[in-house]
């Protein structure tokens, strides 16, 4: 009796949260992809190849269960092969990035949005990849991304309180840009920049939610 109650809650759980559709995995996709290549200070390259696997974690997410699974793997494996190991530590230390999904009243909730409540604000131009990518890097037993060689920018300052009403607000801007490779040298190493950016954002507790009744 007990695993006919647990098999027909589970049941409820995948009923009530639906997959996203391409164009759900897509936007949300660019809008998560665009605030870390803001506080990482990812290079155009690096921004279009950290919206493909974004892309492909969010559009294999279909229930709770994916949350964390093997797609949450692979999106971390991937990155590894395309963030410095500074800008994956930040990465990491970022629950709004590291966990972009979360789980709460049958229904995914996306953490970005409880940092980044204005959900039309871009800082950078669409990726490359947003136009073309449909999806697919991530099936391969290993990384899309292995020796790619990118030009690493330095990342923004860390959030910092100021006099207007105690906002958080980002100070510094991108520095110059250096190469790195993974794995070897830098060699034929692929060029891009970003441009220098500081705007301010701002922390509530909402967040966007996908699932069950929209």
């Amino acid at each position: 009796m007990k695993k006919m109650m647990t098999l027909a809650v589970m049941m409820t759980i995948a009923i009530s949260a639906s997959a996203m559709t391409y164009t759900q995995a897509r936007n949300e996709a660019l809008f998560l992809s665009d605030k870390m290549a803001y506080e990482l200070g990812l290079t155009a390259e690096q921004y279009a190849d950290v919206y493909e696997i974004n892309f492909d974690y969010f559009y294999n997410v279909g229930t709770w269960a994916d949350v964390n699974g093997t797609n949450w793997t692979r999106r971390n494996m991937d990155l590894r092969y395309v963030l410095t190991a500074y800008q994956y530590d930040r990465y990491m230390a970022a629950t709004y990035f590291y966990r972009p999904i979360g789980w709460s009243g049958n229904h995914f909730t996306f953490h970005i949005y409880s940092r980044y409540v204005d959900r039309n604000r871009f800082y950078m131009s669409h990726p490359t990849s947003y136009v073309t990518y449909r999806g697919g890097n991530n099936r391969g037993k290993t990384s899309y991304y292995v020796g790619r060689t990118y030009r690493a920018a330095t990342p923004h300052k860390e959030p910092t309180r100021t006099t207007n009403h105690g906002a958080l607000q980002y100070g510094g801007s991108t520095g110059a840009a250096t190469s790195f490779h993974h794995g070897g040298a830098t060699a034929g190493s692929r060029t891009s920049s970003t441009s220098s950016r500081a705007h301010a954002s701002s922390r509530t507790s909402g967040s966007r939610s996908f699932g069950g009744h929209r």
